[in-house]
């Protein structure tokens, strides 16, 4: 496997300005579940994981993951060339505590939705005009869990 195409101190200045809170699709489901009408707190502390965003009303939680830091299944996601063993960890311990999280909440009594990178951006997205409507029909069912991906699976 080839070396990192950018020298370590590069590599750790971009990857320590990489947000976790306030990303871009958080920002657009914000404002467009917003526009529609719903209201939310965010990162609440006192539920498990600190969902993005939390629908008291709705009695649902809504994740907003990045498909890279949670290894889904889409072409957004591509396992490092470098480092494996420590990128394996890293996002394997990520979809451990996504488990542990849901379930967390479950057994709080909320429902969860996640809306993943890939149903804004790529080759398969289908764009958040499409996201809004998805996310607000999920919050007025009465459906515990949902998810809204992008249309292309990591297959292709």
């Amino acid at each position: 496997m080839p070396g990192d195409i950018v020298d370590a101190a590069t590599r750790s200045r971009m990857m320590a300005g990489i947000r976790g809170k306030d990303t871009k699709p958080e920002l657009v489901v914000r404002r467009g579940l917003h526009a529609l009408g719903f209201r939310f707190r965010l990162h609440d502390r006192a539920l498990s994981g600190k969902p993005d965003m939390v629908l008291p009303r709705w009695r649902a939680v809504i994740f907003i993951h990045g498909c890279f830091w949670h290894a889904h299944d889409c072409p957004l996601f591509r396992w490092p060339g470098t480092r494996q063993d420590f990128w394996r960890q890293k996002i394997g311990r990520n979809q451990e505590r996504d488990a542990e999280v849901e379930a967390a909440l479950d057994h709080a009594g909320w429902r969860v939705l996640k809306i993943w990178e890939c149903s804004m951006k790529g080759p398969g997205r289908i764009g958040a005009d499409a996201v809004m409507p998805l996310a607000a029909d999920w919050l007025r069912s009465d459906r515990k869990q949902g998810e809204i991906r992008g249309t292309l699976r990591a297959g292709r």
